[in-house]
């Protein structure tokens, strides 16, 4: 993990494996709290809400562990790996203990209800344990906890969405924020924890997102990135209008609060993407042109044993159909390698519709069971793990030759840029992203600020970054 005040990045990109968060004023609060985020933008966004909470009961984000009051941890299972360096976080800040005999340490998230055992009993490495869907009861865990009993509350939900509670920005870059439109997940896929961790889907009201959407806009941020397991099933029924509001519906509203307001979204499940969507997309400049559509396997076979519930034929004919509607979108995957009994012709199978969706980046992991999904209960984990290494560094070189493909192809292109911040290699440049979600770095120009747009011009690339120049007026 890189040092704990910085998110480690993709590619310059915002999608994160962990932060820290700091507060304005961190002497404006007594007590203070620290927190780490593993794994998704959900839980990032989660973090943020625990935040909110916690400043209510008058904790203050704080960047330094030895100021904390508090730490938490917030979890991700979706693989072996996030598990194991959570463990090592908490077996570290337990370490913090013996200097501060008064501080606590939590566990949040997906690992919560799963491990909740080793964690308080057997291994003793934290005081609370909370669940996604239980932060609201956070205060009264924290001062269970702090007569000495371990506190916990993992209990799923069928209707918490924290739509009323307005998150602390954590980390921000005062451009670009993230907003929570549905919890939970009924798909099932069967190599997945997130049903069993996050609880079933609900959909938040679309109003308070709508306003969440429009307060940021009104703090100057330009960019905001709705989130869901799968947005595209999105589903409110609004009384007040006595009418249904679907994820076209949503982005359309989101997208009306002003021309430039830039929305995004993730992620897409394939087989829930709709014809409405695609069509809202094209009708407003400023959704932009990009869609992560996990296709996890390219066998058929395999995707039947993973309940992906399409065909590989089904899935290549979505992408023709977003390549139809918007020709200039960029489309980016989930791949697992190795899942239970793929053979070499399934790998062939994978490869084979990477080649034909020619995904600007993607994802990449070899297959790690999960206990308790339904992977686990049915099926073998029978793939060698040396095997699952050799495929997924076939698929890891293959994208990247893809994504080197698909940046040479935009060499001479000139794009309108968010400007996001200073470039993360060298101080002297800015970077920000295009529509297609495609991170660009060029010279920093004079008067030039995050959070304005400009016309870059492609001069250049790498495997994973473009590479400009402001354009200049003739």
């Amino acid at each position: 993990m890189l040092d704990f005040l910085t998110q480690k990045v993709h590619d310059e990109n915002r999608q994160g494996e962990a932060y820290a968060p700091f507060a304005v004023d961190e002497n404006q609060y007594k007590k203070h709290f620290y927190i780490e985020s593993y794994g998704c933008q959900m839980n990032f966004a989660d973090s943020e809400i625990v935040a909110s909470i916690l400043q209510e009961q008058g904790f203050g984000a704080t960047r330094n562990l030895e100021q904390a009051d508090l730490i938490f941890i917030n979890t991700c299972s979706i693989r072996e790996k996030a598990e194991q360096t959570v463990r090592k976080r908490l077996t570290d800040f337990k370490k913090a203990k013996k200097s501060n005999p008064g501080l606590l340490i939590g566990v949040l998230g997906c690992m919560a209800e799963r491990l909740k055992a080793k964690f308080l009993e057997e291994e003793k490495l934290v005081d609370i344990v909370v669940g996604p869907d239980a932060y609201r009861s956070l205060p009264a865990l924290i001062e269970e906890a702090e007569t000495g009993q371990k506190a916990v509350n993992v209990l799923l939900s069928r209707e918490e969405t924290y739509a009323d509670i307005a998150p602390v920005r954590l980390d921000s870059n005062g451009v670009s924020a993230f907003v929570s439109i549905m919890r939970g997940c009924n798909n099932m896929c069967s190599f997945c924890v997130v049903p069993f961790t996050r609880g079933r889907e609900r959909s938040r009201d679309a109003a308070s997102i709508v306003a969440e959407c429009e307060t940021l806009y009104r703090e100057g941020y330009k960019e905001v990135t709705l989130l869901g397991q799968n947005v595209d099933s999105y589903h409110y029924f609004d009384e007040s209008i006595g009418e249904a509001v679907t994820f076209a519906h949503l982005l359309e509203k989101v997208a009306m609060i002003a021309p430039d307001l830039r929305v995004r979204f993730s992620t897409s499940h394939p087989k829930d993407i709709t014809e409405e969507v695609l069509q809202t997309m094209a009708r407003y400049e400023n959704i932009c042109k990009y869609i992560h559509l996990p296709v996890q396997s390219g066998s058929s076979r395999v995707l039947q044993l993973m309940n992906r519930t399409y065909t590989r034929e089904w899935y290549m004919a979505k992408v023709d159909r977003i390549r139809e509607v918007l020709p200039d979108c960029g489309i980016s995957s989930d791949i697992i390698a190795g899942f239970c009994t793929e053979t070499d012709e399934d790998h062939q199978d994978t490869l084979s519709i990477m080649e034909y969706s020619k995904y600007d980046m993607s994802y990449m992991f070899f297959y790690s069971e999960r206990p308790g999904t339904l992977a686990a209960r049915r099926y073998t984990d029978d793939v060698p793990l040396e095997t699952k290494k050799q495929r997924l560094s076939e698929i890891v070189a293959l994208q990247g030759r893809l994504s080197r493909e698909s940046n040479e192809k935009d060499l001479g292109k000139t794009f309108k840029v968010l400007v996001e911040g200073p470039s993360k290699k060298n101080p002297d440049e800015w970077m920000g992203r295009n529509s297609q979600n495609k991170v660009i770095v060029f010279p920093k120009p004079t008067g030039l600020k995050k959070g304005d747009y400009l016309e870059v011009t492609v001069t250049d690339c790498t495997q994973a970054t473009l590479i400009g120049n402001v354009k200049r007026e003739k």
